[in-house]
């Protein structure tokens, strides 16, 4: 498998992110392990979480996920084979959240507890904190790389005018700084990353490892309508997707998919994985049979004709461009 480097963070990983948001929610630890087992012996290498995952789920308390990721680690023995990604931010109970240098370091020892390792190989910024100073938050991870805690820092749900200032500040202080992006992007979810993100990204060499890959499920074309909603625990996310856009991209996947011999969901994973900027996007699967389709997409290769039929059919006008990045502010 053909490793990516994770901007200038001496990461590599593989060009599709096991996205570990379903553990304790959808997947319980039963059926995780053979899904990570099966990840890694099919060469790849990243996987993403979060200390708030799944929280939203009644009865938990967040951190779940880790606690699952962390029991399969001290299981198979296979920690050093993995780039184990987590982010911190996120309310996760009484004065337990944002990006203060306090909180920061106390989330860390949590996340890394749970995760029973030594290190994070990358610890994401999980949502910017406009009530902490950027200084502040950045000297916290700093600290914790210094420690050896932490290898690489990378940021999530970053407007491009605060990531570009939280670079600028380390560059000044000489802090670490943010090696990557975790944006929200998909064939669908375009506007608010390629306008302004991407352009940053590139020029100062960030990796960018997306999440909503395949719109909450939408881009795999199981949601035709509202009566489809039900087929999953997260249809009410795809209801904004039942558009005349959505259509005519989904249309587009299909179209090329046969071309291809292929399905709408290795269409879409193919055209983020081909797209320069993108490191590796960020897939969730709840079964093998599900994992194993992840996989074969990645061994699609579009050629710029499919591409520019993709990019044509998912094109944003103004006034869809207008409504993401209100969406997304």
């Amino acid at each position: 498998m053909k490793r990516r480097k994770l901007g200038n963070s001496g990461l590599e990983v593989a060009p599709l992110a096991f996205g570990g948001n379903v553990f304790g929610w959808t997947v319980n630890e039963a059926d995780s392990f053979p899904l990570l087992d099966a990840f890694v012996s099919s060469g790849f290498n990243l996987i993403d979480t979060a200390d708030i995952y799944p929280r939203w789920v009644p009865g938990n308390e967040g951190g779940e996920s880790e606690v699952i990721i962390g029991n399969w680690l001290k299981r198979s023995g296979k920690r050093q084979e993995v780039v184990v990604a987590t982010k911190v931010g996120f309310e996760m109970g009484p004065n337990k959240q944002g990006l203060s240098k306090d909180y920061i370091m106390r989330a860390a020892d949590d996340s890394l507890r749970r995760l029973q390792t030594d290190y994070i190989d990358l610890y994401q910024s999980h949502t910017d904190d406009p009530q902490t100073p950027l200084e502040e938050t950045l000297e916290a991870f700093t600290e914790l790389i210094k420690q050896g805690k932490v290898r690489a820092i990378g940021a999530s749900n970053y407007t491009a005018e605060r990531l570009a200032e939280a670079l600028e500040v380390s560059k000044s202080r000489g802090l670490a700084r943010y090696e990557s992006l975790q944006p929200l992007y998909n064939l669908y979810d375009r506007a608010v990353y390629e306008d302004a993100l991407e352009p940053l990204c590139e020029t100062e060499g960030l990796g960018v490892i997306n999440y909503y890959s395949l719109a909450a499920g939408f881009l795999t074309g199981k949601y035709r309508s509202e009566d489809d909603l039900s087929k999953s625990a997260r249809g009410g996310t795809v209801k904004k997707y039942l558009n005349a856009r959505g259509f005519r991209i989904l249309d587009a996947l299909e179209q090329v998919a046969a071309q291809y011999n292929s399905t709408p969901a290795h269409v879409s994973l193919a055209w983020l994985i081909a797209r320069p900027s993108i490191t590796a996007p960020i897939a969730s699967a709840t079964s093998l049979d599900q994992l194993n389709d992840l996989i074969e997409a990645t061994k699609l290769e579009l050629d710029q004709d499919a591409i520019e039929l993709l990019n044509e059919a998912s094109a944003e006008g103004e006034q869809e461009k207008s409504h993401a990045k209100t969406q997304s502010s």
